[in-house]
């Protein structure tokens, strides 16, 4: 066996002759050695461990908050286009509501000017056909009395041939005439 190590060393001390006494008391250099070892190794572990884990420890978490920070102004982001989207919509809610209270007011006035204009245009022609009736009524009795009055004139002329002179005749018949419906003097206008 080789004694190459402090603890085997004990060991074997141990065994051979000392017993258990032995193993329980410290070993002064061994000790030393151990918290010499342990100041060394926290040492180069906190220089070049401990420094570079505890920065991407704070690297990470710096990210983390940034990640946080970033979606939370999203969220408010959103929140405001949400909002503003929403008010657009009532935006465009009214603005629609509008143009078809408009358009139906629009329909109305055109609808009643359509009316008023149909009214006055068939109030025209009725009148224009009135107006045309009434001289067509005057031209057929003006024709009218121009038949009757050939035929009167001839009629009386056969008749009073041999009794009246020629003014008498024409007196007569011009008497007749104004004594019919629609002449100046006797009847209709």
């Amino acid at each position: 066996m080789l004694n190459s190590s402090p603890a085997l060393s004990a060991l074997a001390a141990a065994e051979a002759g000392g017993g258990l006494q032995d193993l329980l008391k410290p070993e002064w250099t061994l000790l030393w050695a151990t918290i010499v070892v342990f100041v060394l190794f926290a040492l180069v572990l906190g220089k070049f461990a401990w420094g570079p884990l505890l920065k991407i420890i704070a690297e990470r978490e710096k990210s983390i908050r940034e990640q946080v920070d970033s979606a939370e102004r999203a969220a408010a982001e959103g929140r405001e286009l949400l909002a503003k989207h929403q008010e657009l919509l009532r935006s465009a809610g009214r603005e629609r509501d509008e143009i078809v209270a408009r358009a139906v007011k629009e329909a109305e006035v055109a609808h009643g000017e359509l009316l008023t204009k149909a009214r006055s245009e068939a109030e025209a022609l009725v009148a224009r056909t009135r107006e045309q009736l009434r001289r067509e009524e005057a031209q057929a009795l003006e024709e009218l009395r121009a038949q009757v009055a050939d035929i009167a004139v001839e009629a009386a002329s056969r008749i009073v041939r041999s009794s009246l002179s020629g003014d008498a005749q024409r007196r007569l018949v011009d008497d007749y005439i104004r004594s019919l419906p629609g002449s100046g003097a006797g009847g209709r206008a």
